[in-house]
């Protein structure tokens, strides 16, 4: 296939995913525009056509990859990405995983008309959250490929000083059979976002609560069978400045050496913890020690069972999970050792196109040390080394914080008890926990030239 003329803007999606963002020209229009009975189709070609592959294959789905032959098994695809590229052409980005529990972010290209997709290419992008490469788009329009070492921070997914884009929360609801409640994290503004609240349509009665320990907000709704698949819509405005090193203000650091449920204080993270730091003066030097050792002894991996809950000991253990167990360890390994830490958690904004969906939620941390507070991303420092450096000590300005800290109490509160840590929301009918339908969106304003 000739890549330069085969390729649409849309392909730039799978970039994304990858943790590593690429540049583009918004005139060609949007992945985010496709109809919706079009990413079903796309979807259900691609389940179609791995489902084939694997009977064939035996029980795996089998792809030629640096001089071998992988053997994988469908993990899920990314929904959020399914994109329309052009007539008759089709893109959709995959996980699968191999027995060993390696997952591996595949590109699929199609071509076709609905119910009758072939594919074209199939392209290994990303292993355990690492990418490959990324993408860069040429003057003529046509996209390459750029090495990642080779790539600069706007293509791996880093915009610096100032970003300023709506952000659309969705959730959709279930079936409800009895009285239900729900908690939705709603951003508030501090020194680095300033929130504006445009609009918020629920269904139900609703009423925004408080959480004063770490200052939280939550929209509270209290639902019926009448509200089945309603949808809740929150949008809002948001000016979002690159976070440096900071100074401390008026919280006392001291509280955040506390142990919570999930980031508990034991023996074993303290000999992990005292062995990498041993001979290290100075807290900034032992916290960049507990970070470079989560980077090396940490796989980023959202396979099996465990991972995402931020359960340190899972992490710990497992060596593997996605960004709330890399943060959670390192908490964990820093408050071990009297390194005050803390945790938050939203979305991370794309940096290469202005409009369309957000993959899920992602989370990062901050430790303290002589009188200020220093943030930290150890995942997706981990994703793309040439960044981490610069992920210890930034965050960068494309990213909507939605909630801070752990083991999170409101009032009225979720009959299980304290909320883990809130970004998608707890729901709850008759007393029992459900799951909603989420989808995160965003529209960059457009006068910020990308």
């Amino acid at each position: 296939m000739n890549w330069q003329k085969a390729i649409p803007v849309a392909v730039v999606v799978c970039a994304v995913l990858a943790g590593c963002d690429t540049s583009r020209d918004d005139e060609q229009g949007s992945s985010g525009s496709a109809p919706n009975v079009v990413t079903e189709d796309i979807q259900d070609g691609i389940e179609k056509h791995i489902e084939e592959q694997t009977r064939l294959g035996e029980g795996y789905f089998k792809l030629p990859f640096d001089g071998g032959e992988l053997r994988l098994r469908l993990v899920r695809v990314h929904t959020e990405y399914l994109a329309k590229l052009g007539p008759r052409r089709h893109f959709a980005c995959v996980d699968l995983a191999s027995a060993d529990g390696d997952v591996y972010d595949v590109d699929f290209f199609l071509a076709g008309e609905p119910g009758a997709m072939t594919i074209t290419e199939t392209t290994v992008h990303k292993i355990n959250g690492q990418p490959l490469y990324v993408w860069k788009q040429r003057r003529d329009k046509t996209w390459h490929r750029v090495p990642v070492k080779e790539a600069p921070p706007h293509l791996l997914g880093v915009i610096n000083g100032h970003d300023e884009f709506e952000f659309l929360y969705r959730a959709t609801l279930p079936e409800i059979t009895d009285t239900a409640r729900m908690w939705i994290p709603l951003p508030t503004t501090d020194s680095f976002q300033t929130v504006e609240m445009k609009s918020i349509k629920a269904p139900g009665k609703w009423q925004i609560l408080q959480e004063h320990e770490h200052g939280n907000s939550v929209l509270f709704l209290t639902l019926g069978p009448e509200d089945s698949g309603k949808t809740i819509a929150i949008r809002c405005q948001i000016l979002r400045f690159e976070k440096g090193v900071y100074p401390a203000q008026t919280t006392a650091p001291e509280r955040y050496l506390d142990p919570e449920r999930l980031v508990p204080a034991n023996e074993r993270f303290r000999s992990i913890a005292e062995k990498v730091v041993e001979g290290k003066n100075g807290d900034l030097v032992r916290a960049r020690a507990l970070y470079d050792h989560v980077i090396d002894r940490m796989r980023y991996m959202k396979f099996g069972s465990g991972w995402g809950k931020g359960d340190a000991v899972y992490a710990c253990d497992a060596r593997t999970g996605n960004c709330t167990d890399f943060h959670s360890y390192f908490i964990a390994l820093s408050r071990a050792v009297g390194i005050p830490a803390r945790f938050a958690i939203g979305a991370a904004i794309p940096s290469e196109r202005n409009e369309g969906g957000i993959d899920g939620y992602h989370c990062w941390a901050e430790f303290y040390t002589d009188g200020r507070w220093w943030p930290v991303d150890i995942s997706e420092g981990d994703k793309c080394s040439s960044l981490s450096t610069y992920y210890f000590g930034h965050h960068p300005a494309n990213r909507i914080e939605l909630s801070r800290g752990r083991d999170l109490v409101f009032e009225p509160g979720p009959a299980s008890g304290s909320i883990n840590f809130l970004a998608f929301p707890v729901l709850e009918i008759n007393g029992k926990p459900a799951k909603a339908k989420v989808e995160f969106s965003f529209n960059r304003n457009t006068s910020r030239k990308l």
